[in-house]
């Protein structure tokens, strides 16, 4: 029986992609991937964090990409199922931008969601 290969927690576009590249690119010498994780601040409760991190967690989903490894924070999965994550840059600002359809309510600013 073959084994079904289980699909990853949130989907990267090519744009996640290509600027999870750019950051190994230029990563401290012991960073192994950038980690996604879902810290408890402001309006709304939850935000996004992507950062270099330096140890696997064994609860962290791993996502292998082009670029690098690509971590989701094993207690912040729940929040993000199902979520597409994009870098988007234009001529005022640069970020990663999520869709999340587990987001009932955000806050005005954009910074922090809740569920």
């Amino acid at each position: 029986m073959a084994t079904r290969v289980r699909p990853a927690a949130i989907n990267l576009t090519s744009g996640a992609h290509r600027r999870i590249a750019d950051l190994m690119a230029r990563a401290p010498a012991d960073a192994i991937g950038v980690k996604l994780s879902t810290p408890r601040r402001g309006c709304s409760g939850l935000a996004y964090s992507v950062d270099y991190v330096t140890v696997a967690d064994p609860m962290d989903e791993r996502i292998e990409t082009p670029g690098g490894t690509f971590f989701v924070d094993g207690g912040s999965i729940l929040y993000l199922i199902g979520s597409t994550m994009d870098w988007v840059e234009d001529d005022f600002t640069a970020g990663f931008v999520f869709a999340n359809p587990n987001a009932k309510g955000a806050c005005g600013c954009g910074e922090s969601f809740t569920v």
